[in-house]
């Protein structure tokens, strides 16, 4: 079963792909950026903005569910990506 069904399922999946594959990578260079993740794949997407990030993720997945990170923020705006719904334009 894929975890985009489950909004609580995709944070957790996207927290633990961050925390383990992708902050040592990321946060040396990327601080301050906007990361979609796409948790079955295990794909991301870097971008200056929030949106940014996710209309990159919504052109390679246009029917998936995206975890969002700003990096290097312990507090960043973490946003399911229930939410995200809202980028296609």
């Amino acid at each position: 079963m894929s975890t985009t069904a489950d909004p609580h399922g995709v944070a957790a999946k996207g927290e633990t792909i961050y925390a383990t594959r992708l902050k040592a990578r990321l946060e040396p260079t990327h601080v301050g950026k906007y990361l979609a993740i796409e948790v079955d794949s295990g794909n991301y997407f870097l971008g200056r903005t929030l949106v940014e990030a996710g209309q990159k993720a919504r052109a390679k997945y246009p029917d998936k569910i995206f975890h969002f990170i700003k990096v290097g923020s312990p507090v960043a705006q973490r946003r399911r990506g229930d939410h995200a719904r809202g980028l296609r334009g």
